[in-house]
């Protein structure tokens, strides 16, 4: 991945394990916590396949984009769309 990619998933990481340690064990239960750290482990590996995938093929794109390519681009927007919105859950749920 890029440096900014692995800077970002850092800084989730790092700022995210505080927040879940200081809530441990009321967040160990909460199936809106457990979606969404399902949800973020394939987002990252959906994000390292694109970049294994496609990085070399990118050029390309502006003319005649990978059908694959495109619902594993869209596949990534929607994961990060519902981890954001099951962040905001777990309080609610």
């Amino acid at each position: 991945l890029t440096a900014a990619a692995a800077l970002c998933v850092g800084l989730q990481i790092g700022t995210g394990f505080p927040l879940f340690a200081s809530y441990a064990t009321a967040l160990a239960g909460n199936v809106a916590f457990k979606l969404k750290m399902l949800l973020f482990a394939l987002a990252l590996t959906n994000a390292i396949l694109f970049y294994l995938l496609w990085t070399r093929r990118v050029a390309d794109w502006d003319s005649n984009p990978p059908f694959l390519g495109l619902v594993q681009a869209a596949l990534s927007l929607m994961l990060w769309v519902t981890i954001g919105a099951l962040g905001r859950l777990i309080a609610y749920v």
